[in-house]
């Protein structure tokens, strides 16, 4: 089989490049490791820049996204009890973000692919990628047993930080840059009216605290746990209590609590892999860089990602501009540290590190209070948070 590019992995990154390509008239197939319920059981972001909700406009599959997703034009940090709300709408002109469940948006490209009749292999494995510094690369792959060979101009690495693409790449062709931190998120999705109309982050002596919604009936809550405690040692009381305690005083007694219908801790680490790309394979999302969630940068860095690639493969397969494809990791790369820059400025500002000293956390209050005391400090949380725009391509 041939296709103009192969795209693997059927998350969020690999559908939008390949429903974007498609519309293009750039015929693409995806291969997926697992089957289609997995992919839609991974329970993660919701909150979506401008940017990521501009380009599934443009690739036809807004629509639910623009009838059920929540516009939030601000969000809530608290400090030493005190709430303070940063109004992205005004701080920015005009913008703001939309709360829309990673599984909801998957679901509806998944819908459309399937609609447009376009080739996803489910349950593929041993997928390898060949050939990336030669002008024909081909990945091989198992599927019912049988072995294929999927001929490309171009290979798409969208399967995530564990996957094959990055791994493909030579060691020494490659440098990593990793932060770990020394704890997790315990989040617990829960069928409960939302504590807040608006995101809530929370910086506590006992650790850090987010009130965060899919909509106005279903809530996702979290609270910083060690990095030892495992989703056992957490019952849904313990969790509850725990938040209620780290909470303000009225939110703490607006809380409904309920029944957890997911529970599961997140690893925080920081992750950036440069060059992003080797020869005609090119890594996107999570495959090339990982972020604390505390910023929300993580979906949405991937989604600048595939504008990367989906403008350069429209300007090659329509203008011819090959040269192009030589600049997306140094175009990607822009805009990947920005995101972990605010992403790791947010996570030292609002979390309570055993490995950090009594002297740096003084030095992350008062830092934090300097830019909720002043309009500038705001405006910049603001800008950052939205989304900055997309580079422009040429």
């Amino acid at each position: 089989m041939r296709t103009q590019v192969a795209i693997i992995g059927a998350g969020p990154s690999g559908l939008l490049l390949g429903q974007l390509l498609h519309k293009q008239g750039i015929d693409n197939v995806i291969l997926e490791r697992v089957a289609p319920d997995y992919v839609l059981g991974r329970i993660r972001a919701g909150v979506l820049e401008k940017g990521f909700a501009d380009l599934m406009r443009e690739a036809g599959v807004a629509d639910r996204m623009d009838t059920e997703g929540e516009v939030h034009d601000g969000f809530e940090i608290v400090l030493n009890g005190q709430r303070k709300r940063i109004d992205m709408k005004e701080l920015t002109g005009g913008d703001a973000v939309i709360i829309y469940g990673q599984t909801e948006l998957t679901r509806d490209l998944m819908e459309a692919r399937a609609k447009s009749n376009q080739i996803t292999y489910y349950e593929a494995t041993n997928v390898q990628p060949h050939d990336m510094l030669e002008e024909q690369p081909y990945v091989t792959y198992m599927k019912d047993g049988k072995e294929y060979r999927l001929d490309c101009d171009y290979i798409a690495g969208c399967d995530g930080f564990h996957g094959v693409s990055r791994k493909s790449i030579p060691n020494d062709c490659i440098t990593e840059y990793e932060r770990l931190y020394p704890g997790g998120w315990l989040g617990v999705l829960s069928d409960t009216p939302p504590v807040n109309p608006e995101l809530v982050y929370v910086r506590h002596e006992r650790g850090f605290a987010l009130c965060s919604l899919r909509s106005q009936t279903r809530s996702r809550y979290y609270i910083q746990v060690g990095i030892e405690d495992k989703v056992e040692d957490w019952s849904d009381e313990r969790f509850w209590q725990e938040l209620k305690r780290r909470l303000p005083e009225d939110l703490a007694e607006k809380l409904i609590t309920g029944p957890s219908i997911e529970k599961s801790i997140a690893p925080m680490r920081s992750f950036v892999v440069e060059p992003m790309q080797y020869g005609r394979l090119f890594l996107l999302g999570d495959a090339a860089h990982i972020v604390p969630p505390t910023g929300a940068k993580g979906l949405n860095t991937a989604a600048s990602d595939v504008y990367t690639l989906y403008t350069i493969l429209t300007k090659v397969y329509g203008e011819g501009k090959t040269e192009l494809t030589e600049k997306y990791s140094e175009i990607c790369l822009r805009r990947v540290w920005n995101g972990e820059r605010f992403s790791w400025w947010m996570t030292n500002m609002l979390h309570n590190f055993d490995d950090t000293s009594d002297f740096d956390k003084k030095m992350y209050t008062s830092e934090i209070a300097y830019y909720l005391d002043s309009d500038a400090g705001m405006r910049v949380i603001a800008e950052q948070y939205v989304g900055l725009p997309f580079d422009k391509i040429e």
